[in-house]
């Protein structure tokens, strides 16, 4: 629902927020690298020890993925949004809070996995589950206030695009939920699979769920008259 503003002077353009934000996703991924480091082995071993070191690399990979796609989500939102107000600073700063603790569990999934000891790993995957749905939570906090915030977006942007990615952020904190309990109750390593393809997900509906063909075909059938 649009809703004019009490104060003109809360608003401005989007510049600085879009430019604040990209600053912090490209701090966060350049943290998430810092965990990769060169093996401690004596001579000849260094080729085990690069591949004992692969729940690293499973962990890079995961949270590099899922910045990415909070990279491109944020873009996708913004490209829809022609100005900014108060409200839409705090959300847009709750997304960068939630994103920039992705390093810290990250790190814990890393050393966990490598110290081989499985109630640490259970604890370390339930951990990252966590942070992976509060930062979903965060989206669905950003989505919902520009569902009701119409006077904030662009004339071309779809009215439903926003109500329907508050779905997209929902999915996210219940599949996360998920993942930490099954990474906690059954296997660890299951867990993190589900790390790894739900940001296949979001990548995969980054321009909106209602972008995907087959949500636009159900979307969009003629409805089928009843005999």
């Amino acid at each position: 629902m649009s809703r004019p503003s009490d104060d003109i002077g809360t608003r401005s353009d989007t510049s600085r927020a879009v430019a604040f934000s990209d600053a912090v996703f490209a701090i966060v991924i350049t943290l998430l690298v810092l965990d990769l480091r060169v093996p401690e082995v004596p001579p000849g071993h260094l080729l085990s020890g690069l591949l004992g070191q692969w729940p690293s690399y499973a962990a890079y990979l995961a949270s590099y993925t899922y910045v990415a796609v909070v990279w491109l989500n944020h873009k996708g939102a913004f490209n829809r949004v022609k100005e900014s107000d108060r409200g839409l600073h705090w959300v847009n700063l709750f997304v960068l809070f939630t994103t920039a603790l992705l390093p810290f569990p990250t790190a814990v999934v890393s050393h966990a996995l490598q110290e081989h000891d499985q109630q640490d790993q259970r604890v370390a995957v339930a951990f990252y589950a966590l942070i992976g749905a509060l930062l979903c939570a965060s989206w669905l906090a950003f989505f919902h206030y520009l569902a009701r915030r119409a006077d904030l977006l662009a004339e071309e942007a779809s009215e439903r695009h926003f109500p329907a990615e508050r779905i997209r952020a929902l999915v996210g904190v219940i599949l996360y939920a998920a993942a930490g309990l099954i990474g906690y109750l059954v296997a660890p390593l299951a867990g993190m699979v589900i790390f790894v393809v739900l940001p296949v997900f979001y990548a995969l509906t980054s321009a909106g769920l209602h972008q995907v063909p087959l949500v636009h075909r159900i979307a969009h059938r003629p409805p089928t008259s009843g005999r």
